[in-house]
C-alpha cells in the first residue's frame, strides 16, 4: 500500500501542479502588483502565487478547453492586477461598481487575502439580515400570514410576499458580487469568501481557484406550498453560479455551509426552512465548463446543470466536465443535469446519513458519461439509489466501484443495479464519448488515494 500510495500521489502531483503556461518572471512587469495597500501586497505575493495567477487551462482539460480554452485574467496589466481582503475592494478590483462590473471585458487577476465577507458595508462595517430586510417584512408575520393550514397550498400573494421580494433584492445588491469576462481569482492561502454569490453571467472565460465558499445562506426563503406533496422553502443563492456563460474553470476550491448548515435550521409549516441553494451551478445556457479537484462537504444541494425541464435554448448547451472532485457527506445532485453533454470521471463519493438522496440525477435529455468514479457508501446506502431518474432516459456509467459500510472495495454496475429495482429503466448509452481528457482516466481504486489529499482549497503550490 505505501508503494501504490507513493507513486499515485507523485502521478497526482504531476497532474495539479504542471506548468499550464508560461509564468512570468518573478522580477518581470507581469509579476507587479498593485491595490489598495500596494506595495506592502506586493511584497506578500510569492513567486509561485504570481506563477498560478497567470496559468490557464491545460489544454484538452474538460469542456472549457474546447476551441480557444480558458485563459481568464491572465493577460491582465498591473494596473488590473490586485490583492482583496474586503467586499469593497473585491468590487473595486472588479471593474469599481457591482451593478456594471458583469459588463467590464478588461482582463483582470484578482488574488483574494483572508477573508471576504459579502455582509460588509462600505465602511466594512458588519450587516445582518435584519439590516437588509425591507421595513415592512417581519418573519413571524409572513409566517402567520401565509401557514397552509389559513392560507391554503396556494402561491404567497399580497403586502407580506412583496416585501420579501423587496428584502430579496436588497440582499442581492449587497451578496452577489458580479464578474466580467476574462477574469482569474485565486485564492492566496486561507483565502475564504463568505456568505457571497459570485455571479458569472455572461461573462465567459472565467477562471477561480483555491478559494474556500462558505455559507452564502439567504435570508428571506420563498414559501413554495407546491413544490412535491408538502411544499418546500426556497433559497435562492449559490456560491458559484454560471449562467450564459462559456469557458469557465473552477478549480481547488471548497464549497462547504461551515457552521450553519440547513440541517441545523428550524422547521417551518412541517419543512426544513432551507436557507442555502447550489454549491455551483450552470444554468441558463451556460456550457464549455471545466471543475477540477475541488471539495464540496457538509452540503445539501450541491450541482445543477439546467435550468428547468421545457425544451429551448439549453439544447446544445450544458457541456460540463467533473474531474477528480470530492463529495464528502453531500445530499444530492452530484450533479442532476438536463440537456447537457456532461463527463463525470475520477470523482470520490463519501456519502450516507439519514437525508441522503441521490448522487447522479439523470434529467431531461441529459447526456451523462460517468466513468470510474468511486463511491464510499455507509452501510444504509444502496448503490442502486446512487441514480435518479428525473425524465431522463439513458446515462453511459462504467468502471465504478463502491465501498460499503466495513466490506471490501469492489466494482458494481450501478446501472444495473438501477435497473434491477426502478421502472423504466435507463438505457446504457449517452450518445457521445468524451475527447477532452487532459490525461489518461486513472483505474477507479487509485481515485480515493489521489483526491481525498489534493482535492479543495489550500492544497496548491502558491
Amino acid at each position: 500500500m505505501r508503494r501504490i500510495l507513493t507513486g499515485a500521489t507523485v502521478i497526482a502531483l504531476l497532474l495539479v501542479a504542471a506548468p499550464a503556461g508560461a509564468a512570468p518572471r518573478p522580477d518581470s512587469p507581469a509579476a507587479a502588483v498593485t491595490g489598495p495597500d500596494s506595495p506592502a501586497a506586493a511584497d506578500r505575493l510569492s513567486w509561485s502565487a504570481r506563477h498560478l495567477g497567470r496559468q490557464a487551462l491545460p489544454e484538452r482539460d474538460g469542456w472549457a478547453a474546447e476551441g480557444a480554452g480558458t485563459s481568464g485574467g491572465s493577460a491582465a496589466t498591473p494596473e488590473r492586477t490586485r490583492v482583496v481582503r474586503s467586499r469593497a475592494e473585491l468590487v473595486a478590483a472588479l471593474g469599481g461598481d457591482n451593478a456594471s462590473n458583469a459588463t467590464d471585458a478588461t482582463p483582470k487577476l484578482i488574488y483574494v487575502d483572508g477573508a471576504v465577507d459579502g455582509f460588509e458595508g462600505p465602511d466594512g462595517t458588519p450587516l445582518s439580515c435584519g439590516d437588509l430586510a425591507d421595513p415592512a417584512y417581519r418573519l413571524d408575520a409572513y409566517l402567520a400570514a401565509y401557514d397552509p393550514a389559513g392560507w391554503g397550498r396556494v402561491p404567497p400573494a399580497g403586502p407580506l410576499e412583496e416585501a420579501r421580494v423587496r428584502s430579496v433584492a436588497n440582499q442581492t445588491r449587497q451578496t452577489q458580487i458580479n464578474v466580467g469576462p476574462n477574469t482569474t481569482i485565486v485564492g492566496l492561502p486561507g483565502a475564504r469568501l463568505t456568505g457571497l454569490t459570485l455571479m458569472i453571467d455572461r461573462a465567459p472565460n472565467v477562471i477561480v481557484r483555491n478559494v474556500t465558499f462558505v455559507d452564502a445562506r439567504d435570508c428571506f426563503p420563498a414559501w413554495s406550498p407546491t413544490d412535491g406533496e408538502a411544499g418546500n422553502w426556497n433559497s435562492q443563492y449559490d456560491q458559484i453560479s454560471v449562467r450564459r456563460s462559456e469557458h469557465v474553470w473552477v478549480d481547488h476550491n471548497t464549497f462547504t455551509d461551515g457552521d450553519n448548515p440547513d440541517s441545523a435550521q428550524p422547521t417551518y409549516f412541517g419543512r426544513p426552512y432551507q436557507v442555502h441553494d447550489g454549491s455551483l451551478d450552470v444554468t441558463h445556457t451556460a456550457s464549455l465548463v471545466t471543475a477540477s479537484w475541488n471539495r464540496f462537504t457538509g452540503r445539501d444541494k450541491l450541482m445543477l446543470i439546467g435550468s428547468s425541464n421545457t425544451v429551448g435554448p439549453d439544447v446544445g448547451r450544458l457541456k460540463v466536465t467533473l474531474h477528480h472532485n470530492l463529495f464528502d457527506g453531500v445530499l444530492q445532485r452530484l450533479p442532476r443535469v438536463r440537456f447537457g453533454q456532461v463527463d463525470v470521471y475520477n470523482n470520490h463519493y463519501r456519502l450516507g446519513g439519514a437525508d441522503f438522496q441521490y448522487a447522479l440525477g439523470v434529467g431531461v435529455q441529459s447526456a451523462l458519461y460517468a466513468q470510474n468514479n468511486f463511491f464510499t457508501l455507509d452501510a444504509a446506502v444502496d448503490p442502486a439509489d446512487l441514480l435518479y431518474d428525473w425524465g431522463g432516459t439513458a446515462l453511459t456509467e462504467r468502471g465504478t466501484w463502491v465501498r460499503r459500510g466495513g466490506a471490501p472495495a469492489r466494482p458494481v454496475d450501478l446501472l444495473a443495479a438501477y435497473n434491477a429495482v426502478h421502472d423504466p429503466d435507463l438505457g446504457a448509452d449517452a450518445g457521445w464519448t468524451p475527447t477532452l481528457r487532459r490525461d489518461p482516466v486513472l483505474p477507479a481504486p487509485l481515485v480515493p488515494l489521489l483526491v481525498g489529499p489534493l482535492a479543495g482549497a489550500d492544497r496548491l503550490p502558491i
